[in-house]
């Protein structure tokens, strides 16, 4: 997790929404991934999106395993993916309440009928995934239009 923050922060001082992410799979391959979606610009790049598609070229297969670490609780999109590359654990930092998808707004992951179960930890060093964001934010907010930047983590 330490590591995907200092992604986060990398994607902050890029301008990006600071999320880091981080794959290890069982063979001890670690790929990384952030935020890139002001980069592209594209709607997708998002930290966990961004982690997987390495992951899949470095693997030369989409089904990865292995446990993903990201800064941030995965959205709907992000959640999806995590199922069809067979990810076998998600750790997380701070929980997301307005587009959170494994616990906080909803969890995807407990649908019965998926053929994909992802084991879910989340809040490990989730204070300071949390205050990163809120930073972030604060910041944006300050320096240009608010309302591009609307927070997704509560309290900000």
């Amino acid at each position: 997790m330490r590591r995907a923050l200092v992604l986060a922060r990398r994607a902050a001082l890029c301008g990006e929404v600071p999320v880091g992410a981080v794959w290890v799979s069982d063979d001890t391959r670690i790929v990384v991934g952030l935020n890139y979606k002001e980069r592209y610009p594209d709607p997708t790049a998002h930290a966990e999106i961004e982690a997987l598609r390495r992951a899949a070229r470095k693997r030369n297969g989409w089904r990865l395993g292995g446990t993903l670490y990201v800064t941030l609780e995965p959205c709907p999109m992000c959640t999806g993916a995590l199922v069809s590359a067979r990810i076998r654990r998600l750790v997380f930092g701070a929980a997301d309440p307005k587009f959170g998808a494994c616990g906080s707004l909803l969890n995807l992951l407990e649908i019965p009928q998926l053929n994909h179960r992802v084991t879910v930890e989340g809040g490990l060093m989730a204070e300071a995934s949390r205050r990163l964001m809120q930073d972030f934010f604060k910041q944006q907010r300050q320096n240009g239009d608010p309302e591009r930047w609307p927070s997704p983590v509560e309290g900000v």
